[in-house]
C-alpha cells in the first residue's frame, strides 16, 4: 500500500474515534452541558448544512405548487375547450325537443349511429326501425330542416339517405308558394358536392338569393313545408325552358346526430305549421332556428359581393375597350398625319 494511502486510512479511523467518543459524551452529558453544545454546532459548524436543507424543502414546496396550479390550469383549460361543444350539443337537443313539442306527435327520434354506409357514401344508419313504426321513404327531419328519407328498414335499425344521394329528390317550392321545383344533389366537386340544386324553374319565374326553399307536398313523399335549403345564385344551363338554381342546405351532414323520422300517418297529416311563423303566414323563417336565419343573412351578403365584383369586372373591360379603341384612333391620326406632308411635298407631275 503507497504511504499516502496509509496516512488517508489512518486520519479516517483517528477521525472516526474521535467522532464515537464525541457522540458517546454527548449522549452521557447532561441537558445543560448538551444544549448550549448543540445550538453551539448548529449555529458554527452545521449552519450551512441547514440552510441547504432549508433551500431543498422551499424549492420541493415550489415545485409541488407548481405541478398544482399547472395541473389546475389544464383542467380548466380542457374543461374550456370542451364547453363550446357542450353548448353546441346543448342547443341542438333543446332545438330539437322544441321540435317534438311542436309536432306533438307521429314521429320516432332516433340517433345517427354511423356516418354513412357499408361500400356506400351518403349513407346514414339511425337507432329506429320496423318495431318503432318505421317504413321505407319515411321522412328524416331535424330541427333545422330535411335530411333525407328512409331507404331499408330492419326490426332495430334503419338506413337513411341524405339529401346529398344522388338518388335524392324532393319537390319543393319557395316559401311563399310561388316557384315550384325539384330539388336534387348538386354533381360537382367538393365542397360544392354538399350543395342542393333546384331544377325545373320555369323561365318566367326567378328566386333572389336567400330565398327559403321548403317540400311542397307534391308527390306524397314529403309533407308540405320542411325546410329544404337557401338559394345561393342561379347556375348556367344548356337548358332553354327551366332555370337551375344553386341551394345551400339547412342541415349540415357534419351536424347530424339526432334526428326525428315522420311516421305515415304524421306525413298523411301534414307538417306545415310546424316550420311555419306563429300567425300561419308563408314566412317560414321566422320560428327557424338562429343556425339558418345567420345562413341567410350570410349568403345574402355574399351574393351581393359577388354582384359588386362582377360590375366591377365589367366596368374594368368597359374601359379597358375603350382605351384600346381610342389608343387605335390615335395611331390612325398619327399616321395619317405624317403621310400627309409627303403628298404635298411631291414634286409636280410634267405635262
Amino acid at each position: 500500500m503507497p504511504p499516502a494511502a496509509r496516512t488517508i486510512t489512518r486520519r479516517d479511523v483517528v477521525l472516526l474515534a474521535v467522532s464515537m467518543t464525541l457522540a458517546i459524551a454527548a449522549l452521557g452529558a447532561s441537558d445543560r452541558v448538551r444544549d448550549p453544545l448543540t445550538a453551539w454546532l448548529r449555529r458554527t459548524i452545521l449552519a450551512p448544512l441547514v440552510s441547504l436543507q432549508h433551500s431543498a424543502e422551499l424549492t420541493r414546496l415550489a415545485w409541488k405548487a407548481r405541478g398544482a396550479r399547472t395541473l389546475a390550469t389544464d383542467s380548466v383549460a380542457m374543461r374550456a375547450l370542451g364547453l363550446p361543444a357542450l353548448e353546441s350539443e346543448n342547443a341542438r337537443l333543446r332545438r330539437m325537443l322544441g321540435l317534438g313539442e311542436r309536432l306533438r306527435w307521429g314521429f320516432v327520434p332516433a340517433e345517427v349511429l354511423q356516418g354513412r354506409g357499408v361500400g356506400e357514401d351518403y349513407t346514414v344508419t339511425i337507432s329506429a326501425g320496423g318495431t318503432a313504426g318505421v317504413r321505407p321513404f319515411s321522412p328524416v327531419v331535424t330541427a333545422e330542416g330535411l335530411v333525407g328519407l328512409v331507404r331499408n328498414v330492419d326490426p332495430t335499425l334503419s338506413t337513411a339517405v341524405i339529401w346529398a344521394h344522388s338518388d335524392f329528390r324532393a319537390s319543393a317550392m319557395a316559401a311563399d308558394g310561388s316557384v315550384f321545383g325539384i330539388v336534387a344533389a348538386h354533381q360537382g366537386g367538393d365542397p360544392e358536392r354538399y350543395l342542393l340544386e333546384m331544377r325545373g324553374v320555369p323561365m318566367r319565374s326567378t328566386i333572389a338569393a336567400g330565398t327559403l326553399i321548403v317540400t311542397s307536398g307534391l308527390g306524397g313523399i314529403f309533407p308540405r313545408g320542411i325546410p329544404v335549403g337557401v338559394v345561393l345564385t342561379e347556375m348556367r344551363t344548356n337548358e332553354l325552358w327551366a332555370r337551375t338554381y344553386l341551394l345551400r342546405p339547412a342541415v349540415s351532414p357534419t351536424e347530424l346526430a339526432s334526428v326525428m323520422v315522420l311516421l305515415h300517418d304524421r306525413t298523411k297529416a301534414g307538417v306545415e305549421p310546424v316550420w311555419k311563423g306563429a300567425h300561419g303566414d308563408s314566412t317560414v323563417h321566422d320560428t327557424m332556428p338562429p343556425v339558418v336565419d345567420s345562413i341567410r343573412l350570410r349568403i345574402v351578403a355574399e351574393s351581393t359581393q359577388a354582384a359588386d365584383s362582377a360590375r366591377r369586372r365589367r366596368r374594368f373591360r368597359r374601359d379597358s375597350i375603350a382605351a384600346a379603341a381610342a389608343a387605335e384612333s390615335a395611331a390612325v391620326q398619327g399616321d395619317s398625319a405624317r403621310a400627309a406632308p409627303r403628298r404635298d411635298s411631291a414634286p409636280p407631275r410634267l405635262p
